[in-house]
């Protein structure tokens, strides 16, 4: 497959890059016909940025911290993704609230992966809140983005069960395989032209 059929996507991380590593892994062996133009962080030590960097993709570093505001740094970013004009940018681990602007700019190409079944549990810790909240069952939801957090329409969802003597921990090791399955599954979709966002909804488009 050439990279012309491929579709250009731009990937923000801000940490480990576990969900980066599972796309990079897919797109290499051709189960997922992406072409990753770049790997952007707003933290200069994230781990996926060596991840990115051992498969020869192109990284760069927009440190948060160095912006004044929210809106100033949510500029410079969309100026340095649209560099690469990707058809899809993909959130895997990019732990920033983004700004409504941004998320205008992308509207219906922006792709984010959420570790707990929508809408329960938006926000940050979903796996002990979980367990506190006395859920038979977790699990990993992949959306794209609006401006409610964790609040866009959902593309698809894994769940897993969970266990007596779960902790957060063994819960969180559990759901993380199942986002880095349904993630790549997801972008695919995007990538074959199935699924589309249409006024807020999700629309599978049949063969």
């Amino acid at each position: 497959m050439t990279n012309s059929q491929r579709l250009p996507l731009v990937i923000l991380i801000s940490g480990r890059g576990s969900n980066l590593q599972a796309i990079l892994e897919q797109s290499r062996s051709g189960q997922l016909p992406v072409e990753i133009r770049a790997v952007i962080s707003n933290r200069p030590q994230a781990q996926g940025l060596e991840r990115a960097q051992r498969a020869g993709i192109e990284t760069r570093v927009l440190d948060h911290r160095q912006y004044p505001n929210r809106e100033a740094f949510d500029l410079a970013l969309m100026k340095v993704i649209d560099r690469y004009a990707p058809e899809l940018v993909v959130l895997a681990g990019f732990m920033r609230i983004l700004t409504a602007e941004f998320v205008r700019h992308y509207q219906g190409r922006l792709m984010n992966i959420h570790p707990s079944l929508l809408p329960n549990f938006p926000g940050l810790d979903t796996h002990r809140r979980a367990l506190q909240a006395g859920k038979r069952e977790h699990g990993a939801s992949v959306h794209f983005v609006t401006n409610k957090v964790d609040g866009g329409p959902i593309i698809l969802q894994a769940r897993v069960p969970i266990y007596p003597g779960d902790t957060p921990d063994t819960l969180a090791a559990r759901v993380l395989e199942e986002e880095h399955r349904i993630y790549p599954e997801a972008i695919r979709a995007f990538a074959e032209g199935k699924i589309r966002l249409e006024e807020e909804r999700v629309h599978w488009i049949k063969d």
